[in-house]
């Protein structure tokens, strides 16, 4: 998992300004009493931190991959301008 898509994966479950604050103060057991910040700074990689922010914060399985109405890069996502 590369880091932006941890972070859009972030602002879209809990809110881009709460994913902030969360990353900055919750601090989750599972990473050895580390934040989000720490233990990304840390050089976890960013799959283990979100699922540790998604068991510690009861994120249900049916959210863990992402929100099902975003276009994936580089399709056809409605109306293409024309020439």
């Amino acid at each position: 998992m590369r880091m932006s898509h941890f972070w859009t994966l972030m602002d879209d479950e809990f809110g881009e300004g709460y994913a902030r604050s969360l990353a900055r103060d919750h601090v989750l057991g599972s990473l050895g009493g580390r934040t989000v910040d720490q233990a990304l700074a840390d050089g976890e990689p960013p799959r283990r931190v979100w699922e540790a922010i998604c068991d510690d914060m009861d994120v249900p399985a049916a959210r863990r991959l992402g929100r099902d109405d975003r276009v994936a890069r580089g399709a056809q996502g409605g109306q293409v301008a024309g020439p």
